[in-house]
C-alpha cells in the first residue's frame, strides 16, 4: 500500500519500488518527481531554479494527503496493497489531472539498463479538453486532443514536451529522453523511453497568457529583439560567391525594395567543421560585410555543427571528446559529402573552443547573426542509444543537443559585448527561447499543403513557449519557379509571412533550363532564383508591396516584441489566447491574432480566393473593402491574389498603416 509522509514543503509517497515527491515550484505550481530506484536525482535540465514565492499548504495523513500551492493543488491516495498511489490535480479545486489505473501504478517502468527505466505517467482523459503546443510537427493539426507525437528532434521536427490545456493549465515533462506523448480520447501519456526518473510540472493561472508566462518563469523569457530583424529576411540556396550576394543586394538596393538581412548559406568554407569563408569564392568578407552594413542589410551566415577528420579542427577536438562519440566507436553518424560526425555542445569546452574559431572567422569581419543549422542534431540512423555526450548517453538526454547548439553562440555574442542576439536555428527545446532562437520549420515542401501545416506549426511553437518562429516563404524543396503553381504559392506564402514572427524569403528552387553555373568548381551548387523578381513581374509587384508594407508594421512588430520579451506573450497566437471565454476560439485553428490588433486569416488552398473567418468580440476593419464589422459573427470573405484577408481592431494605432 505504500506511505505517505508529510513535510514542511514537500509530499513523499513511497512503497516498494517507488518513490514519489511533490513540492511546489514558484507560486502556482508543482513538480512532481518519481522513481523506481531508492533516491530522487536531483537534476533540473534546462529548468531554472523558482521564484521564491510559493504558497504552500499541505494537510492530511500517511493514507491520503492535499499539497496546495496558490491555484494548483495535489492529493495522494496512498492506494491499496495491488496498486501504488492514485494522483490528483486540481486548479481552483475543479480537477484536471488524475492518475489513470491501467493493472499497476505507471510508476512501476519497464526497466532498460543501469538504473534507467521506461518511464510512463497515465491520467485519465477529460472531455471537451483541448491541448496545444509540443513544438513543431509536420502535420495538419493545431488541437493535439485525440493525437500521439513522437519526442524526438529530426528536420522538419522540434519535440518541445509542454502543453497548454483548455482547462486553464500548463504541463511540462521535463525530461530530455526521446519518447512520446499521447493526448489520446482515452487517455493522456508521458514516456521516456529511458530515463532515470519521471519529472514534471503542473501549473496553472487565470488566462492563457499568465499561464505561458509562468512557464516562461520556469525556462526563460525571449531576448530583447532586434528591430532591424522586423524586416524583410533574403535568402536562397545558396549563394556561391562573395560577389552573387552583393550582386543581389545591390539589385534590391537599386529598387529601392527595403530588406533587412541576406544569408550566407551552407558550403562557403572550406570544410566541413572548419567554419570559416573559402577564399577561393569568399575574398574579402570584411570589404563584403561593410557594404552590405552601408546599405542597411545585416548579414547572416550559416553554420554546421558538422565534421570530419579532413577539417583542421577534428583531432584536437575529437582527443579532447568536444565531438559527440558513439557507443560503438565508430565517428560516422551523417553521411553528407562523407562520412561526418557533430560537435558536441553540451560539453562546456566546445563552446568556448568553436566560439573562439567563429569570432576570428566571421564576427571580426562584422558578422553578429548566425543561421544553426542541423541543429537537431539530424543522425542517421536515429539510434538515440548510439550517441555518446557529455551530458550522457543520447537514450537519456539526446533531446537537450538544440538548448546547448544555441546556448554557446549565445554565450559567444554575448561575451564579445552584443546585447541583440538573433540565432536562425533549425531546432528547439525549452529554455532556447532565452538565447534568441528564430526557429523554423526545416526542409518542409514547397506544396499547399506544408503551408497550410506552417500555420499550424507557427501557432504550436507559440504556446509551446517559442515565440520566434518562421518559415521559409515558398517552402524548401521542389519549388518549380517557372510554374503557375508555384508563382501562386509563393505570393499566399508571402501573405503569411507578413504576419509571422519574422519574414523570410527562402527555399531550394528547382534549376531552371539554361542556368548558367557561374563557379563550376563549388562542391554544392546553388538552386534555381529566389528573389522577388524571380517569379514573374505580376508577382514582383504583389511581392514588392508586401515587403513594403512589412516595412511599415515595424514598429507594431517590435513593439510586440518587446511584449514578448517582458511576459512571454507571442506576436503570433492562437484565437482563443486573448479570447479565451470564447468557446469557438479553441475550435480555430486555420486563422490567428498577430499581436491584438491584427486578425489574419491566410488562404492556404489552391486557387482558392474564399474562406470563412470568425470574428471575435470588439469593432473590426477589413483591410480590403474598409468595412467595419462587430463582433462574433462569421463571415464569407474573398481576396484575389494580390489581396489578403484580415482584419484591424478599430480604434488601434495600426489602422493606419491600412488605410
Amino acid at each position: 500500500m505504500g506511505k505517505i509522509t508529510i513535510y514542511k514543503d514537500k509530499l513523499v509517497y513511497e512503497r516498494r519500488e517507488e518513490l514519489t515527491v511533490i513540492e511546489p515550484y514558484g507560486r502556482n505550481c508543482l513538480r512532481c518527481r518519481s522513481t523506481r530506484n531508492g533516491k530522487i536525482l536531483d537534476e533540473d535540465w534546462t529548468l531554472l531554479p523558482p521564484a521564491d514565492d510559493a504558497e504552500c499548504v499541505i494537510e492530511g495523513d500517511e493514507k491520503n494527503a492535499t499539497i496546495r500551492n496558490g491555484m494548483v493543488s495535489a492529493k495522494i491516495e496512498a492506494g491499496q496493497p495491488w496498486y501504488g498511489g492514485i494522483i490528483t490535480y486540481y486548479r481552483d479545486g475543479k480537477q484536471i489531472l488524475h492518475t489513470k489505473f491501467e493493472g499497476e501504478y505507471t510508476g512501476r517502468n519497464v526497466h532498460v539498463e543501469g538504473d534507467n527505466y521506461q518511464i510512463k505517467v497515465i491520467f485519465d482523459a477529460n472531455e471537451g479538453e483541448h491541448f496545444y503546443g509540443l513544438g513543431q510537427e509536420q502535420e495538419n493539426q493545431f488541437d493535439r486532443k485525440g493525437s500521439t507525437v513522437n519526442l524526438l528532434h529530426y528536420n522538419t521536427k522540434s519535440a518541445v514536451p509542454v502543453l497548454y490545456s483548455s482547462l486553464g493549465y500548463g504541463f511540462f515533462w521535463n525530461n530530455p529522453a526521446p519518447g512520446r506523448c499521447e493526448t489520446t480520447n482515452n487517455h493522456t501519456m508521458w514516456v521516456a523511453d529511458s530515463a532515470y526518473q519521471a519529472d514534471y510540472l503542473v501549473y496553472a493561472d487565470e488566462t492563457p497568457a499568465a499561464v505561458l508566462r509562468k512557464y516562461c518563469d520556469l525556462t526563460g523569457y525571449a531576448p530583447e529583439f532586434p528591430s532591424w530583424a522586423a524586416g524583410f529576411w533574403q535568402s536562397k540556396l545558396r549563394y556561391e560567391s562573395q560577389e552573387d550576394l552583393l550582386s543581389v543586394a545591390r539589385e534590391y538596393k537599386k529598387r529601392g525594395v527595403p530588406i533587412a538581412a541576406i544569408v550566407i548559406d551552407y558550403f562557403h568554407w572550406t570544410e566541413q567543421g572548419e567554419w570559416k569563408f573559402d577564399p577561393a569564392y569568399w575574398p574579402d568578407p570584411k570589404a563584403m560585410c561593410d557594404e552590405l552594413k552601408e546599405m542597411g542589410i545585416e548579414p547572416v551566415v550559416s553554420v554546421w555543427p558538422t565534421i570530419n577528420p579532413a577539417s583542421e579542427n577534428y583531432f584536437e577536438m575529437s582527443e579532447a571528446n568536444m565531438l559527440v562519440r558513439t557507443e560503438n566507436g565508430q565517428y560516422g553518424t551523417f553521411d553528407f559529402y562523407g562520412q561526418q560526425t557533430f560537435i558536441d555542445p553540451t560539453n562546456p569546452k566546445t563552446g568556448p573552443f568553436v566560439w573562439d574559431i567563429i569570432k576570428k572567422s566571421y564576427y571580426d569581419y562584422g558578422i553578429r547573426n548566425f543561421w544553426l543549422d542541423e541543429a537537431e542534431p539530424e543522425v542517421h540512423p536515429q539510434q538515440f542509444w548510439n550517441l555518446k555526450f557529455y551530458a550522457g548517453n543520447g537514450a537519456q538526454s539526446a533531446m537537450l543537443y538544440p538548448y546547448y547548439y544555441s546556448k554557446m553562440f549565445y554565450d559567444g555574442l554575448r561575451e564579445a559585448g552584443e546585447d541583440e542576439i538573433i540565432l536562425l536555428t533549425r531546432a528547439a527545446y525549452p529554455g532556447t527561447q532565452k538565447f534568441g532562437s528564430l526557429v523554423w520549420n526545416g526542409d518542409i515542401m514547397s506544396t499547399f499543403e506544408a503551408l497550410e501545416m506552417s500555420v499550424k506549426t507557427g501557432l504550436s511553437m507559440a504556446m509551446s513557449g517559442i515565440p520566434w518562429w518562421n518559415s521559409d516563404i515558398g517552402g524548401f524543396l521542389c519549388g518549380d519557379i517557372e510554374s503557375d503553381y508555384f508563382k501562386e504559392l509563393v505570393v499566399r506564402w508571402a501573405q503569411f509571412g507578413l504576419f509571422s514572427p519574422v519574414m523570410r524569403l527562402h527555399g531550394s528552387r528547382l534549376r531552371t533550363k539554361g542556368q548558367v553555373d557561374r563557379h563550376p568548381g563549388v562542391k554544392e551548387r546553388s538552386g534555381g532564383d529566389n528573389e522577388i523578381w524571380s517569379f514573374g513581374e505580376e508577382n514582383y509587384e504583389i511581392l514588392k508591396n508586401l515587403v513594403n508594407l512589412r516595412e511599415k508594421l515595424k514598429p507594431y512588430i517590435c513593439r510586440y516584441m518587446e511584449i514578448t520579451h517582458k511576459t512571454g506573450e507571442p506576436i503570433m497566437r492562437p484565437m482563443f489566447f486573448d479570447n479565451y471565454d470564447d468557446e469557438v476560439c479553441y475550435t480555430l485553428e486555420d486563422q490567428y491574432m498577430f499581436g491584438e490588433d491584427i486578425l489574419f486569416a491566410p488562404i492556404t488552398k489552391q486557387g482558392a480566393t474564399e474562406r470563412k473567418v470568425y470574428l471575435p468580440a470588439g469593432e473590426w476593419l477589413d483591410v480590403n473593402s474598409k468595412e467595419t464589422f462587430t463582433g462574433k459573427q462569421w463571415l464569407e470573405c474573398s481576396a484575389s491574389i494580390e489581396q489578403f484577408i484580415a482584419f484591424v481592431r478599430q480604434g488601434s494605432d495600426v489602422v493606419e498603416v491600412f488605410l
